[in-house]
């Protein structure tokens, strides 16, 4: 008898012992998993929450380029501007007046972003292009308050999604589409011109969609430079 309840107990122990380290690799393989989305959605939101790209046509076939630095006008397919160490909603009224006369790059200031940019023709005949400025990602609906607005040699259009009553949002230009913000061509772009362009980001404090439910979200803006429109 105390045979038969040594080997139960043992065979309990061991029973235990192994439940033990398959819950062990379970947690470690959890763990894994979370590290690697983690890193995941570090690298997608951590690069910038604004970036450019630049079609190759447009350089190789028409001499375009984009640059932030006057200084430097090099060929890249892609511009990234940084991001800013907080993203608290503001009001548009808090924005310098002055805020596009920066000379290029990275001119964030308290939670707003504000990026300045140049695309020119440094090729031979006259081309033109299409811009195009979607959002490529976003969490927790940050879109429903967000605010994107353009200064395009020195004139500024404000983008917004429309209201929850399906109404455009005061003083601003509806999305084209639910993830698309705007579209525009760009013709008899001649040798040696120049479109100077600043990006301001920032989240709007008097839309009624910007509350505690978006806390905690991010959003990931692309504007592509094409040599033709892109209809995804």
């Amino acid at each position: 008898m105390d045979n038969k309840r040594i080997a139960l107990t043992t065979n309990k122990l061991k029973k235990e012992k192994k439940i033990k380290r398959i819950v062990r690799i379970v947690l470690l393989l959890i763990l894994l998993l979370l590290a690697i989305i983690y890193s995941v959605v570090g690298i997608v939101y951590n690069n910038s929450n604004f970036s450019i790209t630049l079609d190759r046509n447009l350089y190789y076939e028409k001499g375009l380029i984009v640059y932030d630095d006057p200084d430097y006008k090099v060929f890249r397919s892609e511009l990234y501007a940084l991001s800013p160490d907080t993203f608290d909603n503001i009001s548009y009224r808090w924005l310098p007046e002055n805020i596009h006369d920066s000379r290029g790059g990275s001119h964030n200031g308290q939670n707003y972003l504000a990026y300045t940019f140049y695309v020119e023709n440094q090729g031979k005949d006259t081309a033109d292009y299409y811009s195009e400025i979607e959002i490529v990602d976003v969490i927790k609906n940050v879109d429903e308050a967000v605010r994107i607005r353009v200064y395009k040699n020195d004139v500024q259009t404000t983008y917004a999604k429309k209201s929850a009553r399906n109404e455009p949002e005061k003083n601003t230009t509806p999305f084209l589409e639910d993830k698309l913000i705007a579209l525009d061509h760009v013709e008899n772009f001649k040798p040696g011109d120049i479109d100077k362009y600043t990006v301001v980001l920032w989240l709007e404090g008097s839309d009624p969609e910007c509350n505690d439910n978006i806390l905690g979200g991010e959003i990931k803006i692309v504007m592509s430079f094409n040599s033709e429109y892109v209809d995804d």
